[in-house]
Order: structure tokens, then C-alpha cells, then sequence
């Protein structure tokens, strides 16, 4: 299936061959990452429940797949200059570990905000890293700037063809080991994972979006049929705290189910529930999944439900999963 062409003036044109290719592309550079199960959470929520561990992916999130895909296919001028992008921690760390990979430099600019354990793990790869303040202008700015020195390319973290076909390629690899899903929920901040995810299901199921109430823009845009571009979220998913992404908008707008959202406390209840019955250690934004299916459980009961757990960069000696 493939995403709209000009569609309230933004060329998408992404199909499921684009995201077997992007497959093919990087699968040498990821892990096929394991789909799991819970007979405890299965009886809770009365649906079955296959988990896409992509906690356990390379950098600790989906993130690998896109910025992999993304740089190679930089041509030998462009990668020559390097890459470049913002990011609160994974993208970053993807960008970082891709471009150590392909043996070119990348610039990583981090608001000052950023977990530890995300900033630790930009500098893990060997990523030249530039911190700013963290609102969005404060991130645009220092990017700029950078790109303007260096003539590095850059990669965005969400909003970006490349980058929707290879986080897709996640929601390929679930489809592709689980037979007859009915439906599928994913956690939606710039929205690329969840565009390629709807992409990647053809329209043979539904595809759920799922979000933090404090960090509610997906909703409102979806349900509005209006981009939110600025909004200022307060949710401990900091995975999460970005704003849609102008293409990625124009495919879920069009093929999303819905954005289902839920409250900081369900958000570490489920990140909770994850910990203990999964005995898998995640981020609060992988949780928002599992909260989902728990508090709007008429759309999940008795079908079979694929879940992403986007990633696992947190650090439980200075976390709390209570809000």
C-alpha cells in the first residue's frame, strides 16, 4: 500500500516495496528484534498481546533502523560532509552509531534536558555533540548553525521518507512473524514509526496510534485535521514530546484508526506491568502501548494486538514509573 501523492501540498509517495527495500538495505546493521508474550497480560486485557521488542534493537531503540537507512543512502559526496540532526537522545544515538558504521562524522545537537543515559549513549558511538536549551527554536538554531559550518547533511528524526520506510521496516518484521493480527498500536511522537507502521499493514488491519495526554498533539491534529506545530508537553515519555511530523501527519490522517491517549499514571502502571511480567526493561514511551490497550479495551478484546516497545533507554536508579 502506498502513502498519499500531494496531499494538502506534501509529496509522500512511500510504499510497503520501499520499506522491503530499506530492509534489505540495513538488516545486516540490526537486529531482528524478538516478538514476545505475556499469558498474564493476555488474561488482564482479554486480547492476545505479541510484543516488537525493539528495546532490545541496536542503541536500545527503533530508531537504528531509519537513520541506517537514511545514511546509506547518502551518495560518497554527501556522506564525505557528514550528518547532522537534534535530537533528546535516540535518533541521536541511532545517527551516531549509523554514521560510525559508514565511517563519517556525525553532529548531534541535545537539549540540555536530555536523559543521561540517552546523552551517554550519543556519546557511545563517538558523535560530536552540541547542547542547547531545550525548546524546539533553541534545537533549530544550534542545528543550523552547525549545518551552516560544517556542510553536514541533515538527517531529520521523524519527518523524512527515509527515515518513515526504515522504522517501518519494525512493523514488517511483526507482520511477517505473527499471522492474522487484527489490529496493531504504536506510539506516535513525530509520527515516522507510526506512518511507516501503516504503511507496512497495507490496510489489512487496524493501526492505533497511542499518546500522553501532556504530550496530546497527534490527537488534536488527527482529530482536528490541523497540524498542531507548537505545543509544550509535560510527559515523562520524552521519547514522545515531539510535534507530528508534516509528512508522516498526511499518512496517518489518512489511514490511522486513531491516536488513543492516555494519562501519566497508566503510562508507568503499564511501564510497570512490562518490568514485571515481561521481565523487559523499558522506556516510558514504549508503555504508552500497553496503557492503551488497557484503558480502551472495546477495541482489543478478544482480537490479536501487535504492540511496538520502541525502546529501553532509561535508568532505573534515577527513574520513577510514577508520575
Amino acid at each position: 500500500m502506498a502513502a498519499s501523492n500531494k496531499t494538502g501540498g506534501v509529496d509522500v509517495s512511500i510504499t510497503t516495496n520501499d520499506l522491503r527495500q530499506a530492509h534489505v538495505l540495513i538488516r545486516d546493521g540490526i537486529h531482528e528484534t524478538a516478538v514476545m508474550q505475556s499469558a498474564s497480560l493476555n488474561q488482564m486485557t482479554g486480547a492476545s498481546l505479541f510484543f516488537k521488542c525493539e528495546h532490545l534493537q541496536k542503541t536500545g531503540s527503533f530508531k537504528a533502523r531509519g537513520a541506517l537507512n537514511a545514511v546509506r543512502r547518502l551518495d560518497a559526496q554527501q556522506a564525505s560532509k557528514g550528518v547532522a540532526t537534534h535530537s533528546s537522545g535516540n535518533h541521536g544515538a541511532a545517527l551516531a552509531r549509523a554514521a560510525a558504521l559508514q565511517g563519517i562524522v556525525a553532529y548531534i545537537v541535545v537539549p540540555t534536558n536530555a536523559p543521561a543515559v540517552k546523552k551517554a549513549n550519543i556519546a557511545l558511538h563517538g558523535a560530536q555533540i552540541i547542547e542547547c536549551e531545550s525548546t524546539l527554536a533553541a534545537r533549530e538554531a544550534a542545528l543550523a548553525d552547525v549545518v551552516e559550518r560544517t556542510g553536514a547533511n541533515y538527517i531529520p528524526p521523524y519527518d523524512d521518507a527515509r527515515i518513515i520506510a526504515g522504522q517501518g521496516t519494525a512493523a514488517l518484521e511483526l507482520i511477517d512473524a505473527v499471522a492474522g493480527l487484527d489490529a496493531m498500536v504504536v506510539p506516535v511522537g513525530g509520527g515516522g514509526l507510526l506512518a511507516g507502521s501503516l504503511i507496512a499493514s497495507a490496510g489489512q488491519m487496524q493501526v492505533f496510534g497511542a499518546e500522553p495526554e501532556m504530550a496530546d498533539d497527534a490527537y488534536r491534529s488527527f482529530t482536528t485535521g490541523v497540524r498542531v506545530t507548537r505545543h509544550t508537553p509535560k510527559t515523562m515519555a520524552d521519547g514522545l514530546r515531539t510535534t507530528l511530523g508534516e509528512h508522516n501527519f498526511v499518512i496517518i490522517r489518512e489511514q490511522c484508526q486513531g491516536i488513543l491517549l492516555v494519562s501519566e499514571a497508566e503510562i508507568g502502571a503499564a511501564m510497570l506491568l512490562v518490568w514485571s511480567r515481561l521481565k523487559q526493561l523499558i522506556e516510558p514511551s514504549s508503555a504508552v502501548t500497553l496503557a492503551a490497550v488497557l484503558r480502551y479495551p472495546e477495541h482489543f478484546q478478544q482480537k490479536r494486538v501487535g504492540l511496538i516497545l520502541t525502546g529501553g533507554n532509561v535508568s532505573v536508579t534515577d527513574f520513577s514509573p510514577t508520575p
